[in-house]
């Protein structure tokens, strides 16, 4: 690992105070001033070092500008841009390179902003909220261009479902529904079923037959979109399943995160000789006493898993061994999620404290 990176602690941080380099010399932080587009900024933690391994502008970019914490934010499927959901009804666009500038804002929902998901590519964008509604928005634009009332209770999670025409998405409730939608219509296509209990996470497996989905009842249930049927039920997690991810490449690995305050691995390829098919359970990112829905992620390459923790750390696992890779300090509050920049070494938190990282490994 570069020596200016953030190194494997145990401990957490209590403030975004910059790294020291060996041989004592600090990251300097320098506030950038905001850009036109939305009233979000970036402070860049620049220095010089080691050979660098990104095009960020420097290893570490703060973006602050939400009025709300933190709950969801994503790269792009080109990683250009960013989206970042926050409990101030908002929806914030970002440059990934350069000064990170906040260049939209996308205003309509009535509540907190609980998931975004880009769809195919980077024009179009789907948002679960706390208003019961989930929202298809133009990112060039910032229109809202379908705006989806199925849900009975606050809308949890969102996904896109990654079909040849790249329309098809989903999205789970308190109310136990989990609903389909076609993002051409304002109806919803179908419901895959009612879950029985409030539903907080969805994640789908690339080619878009296989669905998952976390609950209160801490299952996770995984469903053929096609027949509209459970296909698994999985069951290991003490608490309810929080956040669910699927390895990008293959679809392989099931990531689950949970208030037992472990993260688990499961094999979803249809020959599994697991019983449970739990391969693996990852320790050192803490759920605490903070009920916040915090999402895991892959990399591109499905050899890393990252996820937030009540501790105000971003923790890294090597997914074959399971071993701590890195433990990333900064954050003033639980961090919420994580993601893997699709193309480059670059990580992404967001947290309750209102702010965004973007870092290289």
């Amino acid at each position: 690992m570069p020596e200016h990176k953030r190194s494997v602690s145990t401990d957490s941080d209590d403030g975004p105070a910059p790294p020291t380099q060996p041989g004592g010399t600090a990251l300097a932080l320098a506030k950038r001033p905001r850009t036109g587009g939305g009233d979000g900024g970036a402070v860049v933690a620049a220095a010089a070092g080691p050979k660098r391994t990104s095009g960020l502008q420097a290893p570490i970019m703060h973006l602050t500008g939400h009025g709300g914490e933190v709950t969801t934010c994503r790269f792009s499927a080109s990683g250009e841009h960013v989206a970042s959901g926050a409990a101030d009804a908002r929806v914030f666009l970002w440059r990934t390179y350069g000064d990170c500038g906040n260049y939209g804002v996308l205003q309509g929902h009535r509540g907190a902003v609980l998931e975004v998901q880009w769809m195919a590519g980077d024009a179009r964008l789907i948002t679960a909220s706390a208003d019961a509604t989930v929202g298809v928005w133009d990112a060039a634009t910032g229109a809202r261009v379908r705006r989806g009332r199925r849900h009975a209770a606050a809308v949890n999670a969102c996904c896109a479902l990654g079909r040849d025409d790249g329309n098809a998405f989903a999205s789970a409730s308190d109310d136990g529904a989990i609903v389909l939608w076609d993002a051409r219509e304002r109806r919803p296509a179908a419901a895959v079923a009612e879950h029985g209990a409030p539903v907080t996470s969805l994640a789908a497996a690339p080619g878009a037959a296989l669905l998952c989905s976390g609950s209160l009842d801490n299952t996770i249930t995984c469903w053929d979109v096609r027949a509209l049927a459970a296909v698994h039920t999985l069951r290991g997690h003490s608490d309810t399943v929080m956040g669910l991810a699927v390895s990008p490449r293959t679809g392989r690995y099931l990531a689950s995160t949970s208030l037992d305050n472990t993260v688990r691995l499961w094999d979803l390829r249809p020959y599994c000789s697991l019983p449970n098919r739990c391969e693996r359970v990852l320790a050192g990112a803490p759920h605490g006493f903070d009920m916040s829905l915090i999402r895991p992620a892959f990399d591109a390459d499905e050899a890393r898993v990252a996820s937030g923790s009540a501790d105000r750390t971003l923790t890294i696992w090597a997914v074959r061994s399971g071993e701590i890779q890195y433990k990333l300090p900064g954050h003033r509050g639980c961090v919420t999620q994580a993601d893997f920049h699709p193309r480059e070494p670059i990580v992404l938190s967001g947290s309750r404290d209102k702010t965004l990282f973007l870092g290289e490994l």
